[in-house]
This record gives C-alpha cells, structure tokens and sequence, in this order.
C-alpha cells in the first residue's frame, strides 16, 4: 500500500512539472511570434508544407479564402494569421 501512495505521489508531481514546462515552452513560442512581421511569419510558417506563392497570385478575396483555410489547416493564432494576411494583401 505504501509503495501504491509513492507512486501515485510521483506521477502527480511529475504531472505538475510537465504541466509547468509545457505552458513555458508556449509562452516562449507566443512570444517568439509575437516579435515577428507577417513578411517573416509567412515565409517561416507557410514554407514548412509548401512553397510559397507569390503575394501578387492571388487577389485581396483570393487572400482571405485562402487564411480561413490555412488558419485551422497550420493551426495559425488570430494574431499570426492576421500578420501574415495583411501583408499578402498589402502586397499584391
């Protein structure tokens, strides 16, 4: 029985600590992104799965068909998605 509360102790604790080290990493991340242009957004995020059209290949309407599917597709934030967005329309 007292090896049973040892480790059920354990596995909550070593629950906290991932806990912890996992909102850190995020916050790391959302900040790292928080920092960036949507010119850099685009061409980090985007060419992970594609290459990267060119702003003028597309229209302003073109553009925001295209962001609601790549912001659930790339998991994008609102922030990130509307960085990258405004600069394909802003350059095309």
């Amino acid at each position: 029985m007292k090896t049973l509360k040892i480790v059920g102790l354990a596995a909550v604790v070593l629950g906290i600590i991932t806990a912890f080290t996992l909102q850190s990493c995020s916050a790391e991340k959302v900040a790292a992104y928080k920092n960036k242009s949507g010119a850099q957004l685009w061409g980090e995020t985007c060419i992970r799965c594609h290459s990267t059209p060119s702003p003028a290949s597309f229209n302003d309407t073109d553009w925001s068909s295209i962001e609601l599917h790549m912001k659930v597709r790339a998991n994008l934030t609102k922030e990130q998605s509307d960085k990258i967005f405004e600069f394909l329309k802003s350059a095309n």
